[in-house]
């Protein structure tokens, strides 16, 4: 495990190895955050073209298109940065009631003052059987012991990592039922692209040797709105004889007329 460690902080000859990130558009674009947003790009595409609807949302990262594969005519990113076509709060959603048919989040609740207000205002805009779409860094990983024993400066490192049993707790809470994901990004935190090549094979075996310990999870989730059950009141079938309409027996009686006729 020294090695490991000594080998992430001799980067420091490469070009972009002692930037810290202030943003995770920055960070993003260093060695190391490219390796994280390749696998992210990778899961996004083959998830979001298979669902279906009107409206879709991407909360952040405007200079990345998550939604560019998916099938929903109307796709538009939100947030408080620059770049993204409607500016707001993502605690915060100006956006109507059931109104959505997908939100994507790309590491929205690591970053979060208040990552359970902002859940709950995607429950709310989204449809019944709408989909919700997250990632998030793995607290329990090389990239969460990273943090651990870091300084915590610069993105992603200053992010409160959840642990993905806790968000699945959240989630079922608000009414949503995952119903796919998957882990990724099992090599660890180097810094060199050469470091990261060279443990591409943990990324292969990863799913198959240590399949909850990727430096990454993404969900899916469908919101679930339970059905209305008619519930009858159990009549008094006494009762009920004595309320039935006069009409049949008016009918009755005009065919009892006309026979005796």
């Amino acid at each position: 495990m020294a090695v490991m460690f000594n080998m992430m902080g001799s980067a420091g000859s490469m070009p972009n190895s002692k930037v810290i990130a202030q943003s995770l558009s920055e960070w993003f674009a260093t060695e190391q955050g490219g390796y994280v947003l390749q696998r992210e790009r990778e899961y996004f595409d083959r998830t979001v073209a298979d669902i279906f609807g009107y409206n879709a949302l991407q909360l952040g990262l405007p200079e990345h298109d998550f939604l560019s594969n998916s099938r929903v005519p109307l796709r538009f990113t939100a947030g408080n940065q620059p770049g993204n076509a409607v500016r707001l709060i993502c605690a915060e959603l100006p956006f109507a009631s059931a109104s959505l048919d997908l939100v994507l989040m790309p590491h929205v609740l690591e970053f979060a003052e208040h990552p359970h207000q902002i859940l709950r205002e995607a429950e709310r805009v989204l449809m019944a059987e709408g989909s919700l779409i997250l990632s998030g860094f793995n607290p329990f990983s090389l990239w969460g012991m990273h943090r651990a024993l870091g300084r915590k400066q610069g993105v992603p490192w200053s992010g409160r990592f959840i642990a993905l049993p806790r968000l699945k707790d959240w989630l079922a809470l608000l009414g949503f039922e995952v119903v796919g994901g998957r882990f990724a990004a099992y090599a660890p935190p180097f810094r060199q692209q050469k470091w990261l090549e060279r443990a591409s094979f943990m990324e292969r075996a990863g799913d198959r040797w240590w399949a909850v310990s990727g430096g990454v999870y993404f969900l899916h989730a469908v919101k679930r709105v339970p059905g209305m059950r008619l519930i009858k009141p159990r009549w008094n079938e006494g009762l009920v004889r004595k309320l039935l309409p006069a009409t049949p027996k008016l009918n009755n009686g005009v065919q009892k007329v006309e026979q005796d006729e």
